[in-house]
């Protein structure tokens, strides 16, 4: 079944069409990335802030993401860290 997930500001995604989530900080993603551009196939849904996520479905379009990928995989994965669990990660 079909599940939208939160991907910052308003912005949603059907999480049966993502097959990655990655950071954009890698050359292969940067290039994988302006070609997007280049060829119409971006949808960007920084709201005007920084890349830190990029998703790419299987129809090939990218997803350009202000929020962390590791937010966005929790996200995917069925849940909401708690004030606990998220103090505990900040420590290891």
């Amino acid at each position: 079944m079909a599940k939208l997930i939160n991907i910052g500001f308003g912005n949603v995604v059907n999480s049966d069409k993502i097959i990655a989530v990655v950071s954009p900080e890698a050359a292969p993603v940067k290039r994988m990335v302006q070609r997007a551009k280049e060829s119409n196939r971006i949808i960007d849904a920084t709201q005007g802030r920084r890349t830190k996520a990029v998703l790419i479905t299987g129809e090939e379009f990218i997803i350009l993401s202000a929020l962390q990928p590791e937010t966005i995989s929790r996200r995917f994965n069925g849940g909401w860290e708690t004030e606990k669990e998220r103090g505990e990660s900040e420590n290891e």
